[in-house]
């Protein structure tokens, strides 16, 4: 499939793009290297229902002809998520079409979440990845943050400092 990522259109998704979002979800998420069955296990808690859009802005990477190649979701963190005396954004997720991985969607996607996060006026976008994702968010600067509160935090958290002060 041919496109150049600055050739993707992003959109605000809605409950009438569930079923879209949810394929790409599903098949991002069959591709990470897990076994079949965690997989599967794993997968509903991924998906997203029309409730959650209450707190959750999801925004989509479309290519020319109007096929969904990934989708982000963000919303406010949990008080205790961003690092100390921070404000933050905190991307939900990023999920990209397999076949399209490695082609900028997801670049695309973390731009916008970055855009976003700058429009608030908050001093970061948090990360709460995979460990699937872990190279794409270290590649792109992300800073792992340390786990200080093993009982609460989680393991795979990045921060991107959207100010000078960091």
């Amino acid at each position: 499939m041919g496109f150049h990522p600055d050739s993707l259109t992003l959109a605000r998704l809605d409950v009438d793009d569930l079923a879209r979002t949810n394929a790409i979800i599903e098949a991002a998420v069959m591709s990470w290297s897990l076994s079949d069955r965690v997989k599967r296990l794993s997968l509903p808690v991924y998906r997203y229902r029309a409730h959650d859009l209450e707190h959750l802005t999801l925004v989509g990477a479309s290519d020319a002809a109007g096929r969904l190649l990934g989708v982000a979701a963000w919303e406010p963190p949990e008080p205790d998520d961003a690092p100390p005396g921070k404000s933050a954004l905190l991307l939900h997720g990023i999920f990209v079409d397999p076949g399209c991985h490695r082609r900028g969607v997801g670049s695309r996607l973390l731009l916008s979440a970055v855009e976003a996060a700058r429009a608030r006026g908050v001093d970061g976008l948090l990360v709460k990845a995979t460990r699937e994702a872990l190279g794409f968010f270290e590649a792109r600067g992300l800073e792992r943050l340390p786990v200080e509160r093993p009982d609460r935090d989680y393991p795979f958290r990045y921060w991107l400092p959207l100010s000078a002060e960091g």
